[in-house]
């Protein structure tokens, strides 16, 4: 596989300005993915991948190059609709759980919304240190010690976080999480 991602500056860093530009300036940025495939069975990652690459092409964040455009997927049936167990109220920073508010630091707070923004998506820990700290020059296990702390302040029998052995975390899929951004 292999990802091009063109930039919408119109020449590259190291070029010289006075010349000109082979090519025009682009309004926005471009990214190429190519991934060839072999004959046979697709393994489920690979098959995931390529249903992410769709999904995008569909919404128009991606053109594909070279093959007709796919057909947007079966609108999948919604579950019955279940209040959020948990509001985080981005405006003022808090987060009710069960009608009470719940104290939270702000490293606390950052990382849950972080990972409620993101939906069935892992995380590494670098990663999360990355987004939610703004630096990875951290342990790693800082992040090990906030997941396990937001778990014991919403107690067990809320699903929060889930720990994807060897990789990272995401937000568990029974988490129940409404985003507020007005309050």
């Amino acid at each position: 596989m292999s990802v091009v991602a063109i930039s919408s500056r119109p020449h590259s860093p190291g070029r010289r300005s006075d010349r000109p530009a082979a090519v025009r300036p682009r309004s926005t940025s471009t990214l190429t993915v190519t991934v060839d495939l072999t004959p046979g069975t697709v393994s489920p990652r690979l098959a995931r991948l390529i249903e992410l690459l769709q999904e995008l092409a569909v919404t128009g964040e991606v053109t594909p190059v070279g093959a007709a455009a796919p057909t947007p997927p079966a609108p999948r049936p919604r579950p019955a609709e279940h209040p959020a167990d948990l509001r985080i109220l981005v405006g003022c920073r808090t987060v009710e759980h069960g009608g009470r508010m719940v104290a939270l630091t702000r490293i606390e707070f950052d990382l849950l919304l972080f990972l409620a923004e993101h939906p069935r998506r892992v995380f590494t820990r670098l990663q999360l240190l990355s987004n939610v700290w703004g630096y990875e020059h951290a342990v790693v296990r800082t992040v090990d010690v906030h997941v396990r702390r937001l778990r014991a302040k919403f107690g067990a029998d809320t699903p929060l976080v889930t720990t994807v052995h060897g990789v990272g975390y995401r937000l568990a899929d029974e988490a129940r999480i409404g985003i507020d951004r007005d309050q």
